[in-house]
């Protein structure tokens, strides 16, 4: 079951103390918190990904494979490539 984070929603319609939540995809949102009744707000959260304990599934020729662009940070404001299509370098200016 994926961990849902929610924050109060203060009187003012402002964020205030988060709490997480493990839920079912299909369970509905909450509205209130659990144990104060206060109204909840969900948080977008970006999902997290684990790469250190496999990293062949992110091989140059997987990211390739599955239409992906690897980028890396050369310098101040500048990117290279490293796998997939597109420039070979992208910079800020």
């Amino acid at each position: 079951m994926p961990t849902y984070v929610y924050a109060v929603v203060k009187a003012d319609g402002t964020l205030g103390a988060s709490f997480e939540v493990f839920q079912r995809m299909t369970d509905e949102a909450l509205t209130a918190h659990p144990e104060t009744g206060e109204p909840v707000q969900r948080v977008p959260v970006a999902p997290q990904v684990q790469t250190s304990t496999d990293k062949g599934r992110f091989s140059k020729s997987n990211l390739e494979r599955l239409g992906f662009t690897k980028y890396e940070r050369a310098g101040d404001g500048v990117m290279e490539k490293k796998a997939g299509k597109g420039p070979d370098v992208i910079s800020a200016d």
